[in-house]
């Protein structure tokens, strides 16, 4: 891959990023009121994501066109900016698919408990 076709397809990414922030951004202010207490609008992204990335990755692998400028714009740039999920359960559904339950287990496992250590960790260095 050239140096020019890497610079294309992150601008590509970079502008997606951008819709997909922004559209994460407006649906939490929507249902900012949706339950007091409950995070109901990082979950409505969450799985919104999630099913927007496996419609998106359905259509690109049936197509063959899963690294194309257009699938890297809607997977890696909007989904990726709306929610970061979307990717990690992608992946770890990829490794159901490949029979790599181990390393399916190790990956969902450190994802969630080290991310939750590493914001706890992150918020009492700052606080303290």
């Amino acid at each position: 891959m050239m140096i020019s076709d890497i610079l294309k397809n992150t601008i590509f990414i970079g502008c997606g990023s951008f819709i997909g922030g922004a559209a994460r951004y407006l649906i939490s202010v929507a249902m900012k009121s949706a339950g007091k207490g409950f995070p109901w609008g990082t979950l409505a992204v969450n799985l919104a994501g999630c099913l927007l990335i496996g419609l998106l990755w359905g259509i690109f692998s049936r197509n063959g066109n899963e690294n194309s400028a257009w699938a890297l714009f809607m997977t890696i740039g909007i989904c990726g900016g709306f929610t970061t999920f979307s990717t990690f359960s992608k992946e770890a559904l990829m490794m159901l698919q490949a029979g790599n339950y181990m390393g399916l287990m190790t990956y969902i496992s450190i994802s969630v408990i080290a991310g939750i250590a590493l914001v706890a960790a992150g918020y009492h260095i700052v606080r303290v």
